[in-house]
């Protein structure tokens, strides 16, 4: 997905620089709750409350999310799904994160590559990803834990290599700031274990107040402040998920042994306006709400 320039210069877009970084100065929590109540509160006035009671599993997993921060959703998709989506996407130009300018197909990837990125069109086109995104665990989940119908507002797919070489931020421990409210998740593609990429969150960070100011930590100083036994990796076999808030402390640690590919599909009260929004026209036989879909695709025109 394109980012939105939220500084001056060429292609500048101040609306959505006002709206992001309004977000992130609201730090304290009680104020943050009261904006979150109020967005709540306009949306279902104009769209409904969203899915219906939650069933045993979408209930499991929300209890988890909000006491943790993380909660396991166990394989969404089969490793008959999985392989469909690495062949489909197996055709497809990513390009460098780090280098825009590196454009290639999985077959041909730079050996120094770190980090690579599918674009939104070649994601929305993909074997079983919208039909995942719309399934019922995961919007129950997204309504549920949002506190209305839910958008959305982020969907990524990215290969991460072994690579002795530069760094990445993502790789880091860090915090996001995408929206007032918003959880993602997280699919893998492909098997993860502890020398492929897995996800470590900081249990219970995301219920700390963040500060205004976006920083990395250091991997000692995580484990010395909060212990080995609050971080949690996130490892499976290929169509293994997982919900994470990541306003919590977090990373993608770096593959030592096998590359992995992953699917990342946010929820959020509202659109999160560090990115730009070109949504796809879509004339797929699901039946997609528009609301929950519109910054991702547009229906097809009536004929």
């Amino acid at each position: 997905m394109k980012y939105a320039r939220l500084t001056p210069g060429a292609g500048f877009s101040p609306v959505n620089s006002f709206l992001y970084y309004f977000q992130r100065l609201v730090v304290l929590l009680p104020l943050r709750r009261m904006f979150v109540r109020s967005g709540r509160a306009w949306i279902r006035s104009r769209q409904g409350k969203g899915q219906n009671a939650l069933t045993v599993n979408s209930r499991a997993a929300l209890d988890l999310l909000s006491r943790d921060g993380y909660a396991s959703l166990g394989n969404v998709l089969t490793a008959e799904q999985c392989a469909d989506v690495r062949a489909y996407m197996a055709t497809k130009v990513m390009t460098n994160r780090h280098n825009a300018a590196q454009k290639f197909k999985i077959g041909d990837t730079p050996p120094d590559t770190r980090i690579a990125d599918f674009d939104l069109p070649d994601i929305l086109g993909c074997p079983h990803i919208l039909d995942l995104c719309n399934s019922p665990l995961l919007l129950e989940l997204a309504t549920a834990y949002i506190g209305c119908k839910p958008t959305i507002s982020q969907l990524g797919m990215r290969w991460s290599f072994p690579c002795d070489e530069g760094e990445s931020n993502l790789q880091q421990y860090h915090r996001d700031s995408e929206d007032w409210r918003y959880f993602k998740v997280i699919v893998y593609l492909t098997d993860v274990g502890p020398n492929d990429g897995p996800h470590v969150f900081v249990r219970g960070t995301h219920t700390e107040q963040a500060t205004m100011r976006l920083r990395r930590f250091d991997d000692e100083d995580i484990r010395q402040r909060y212990g080995d036994a609050n971080l949690i990796a996130a490892m499976g076999t290929s169509g293994f998920a997982f919900a994470v808030d990541t306003a919590g402390i977090h990373k993608g640690q770096s593959p030592t042994q096998a590359s992995r590919l992953m699917l990342q599909i946010q929820y959020s009260l509202c659109p999160s306006y560090v990115y730009e929004y070109h949504p796809e026209p879509y004339g797929g036989a699901l039946a997609l709400d528009p609301y929950i879909n519109r910054l991702m695709v547009e229906p097809a025109p009536r004929k």
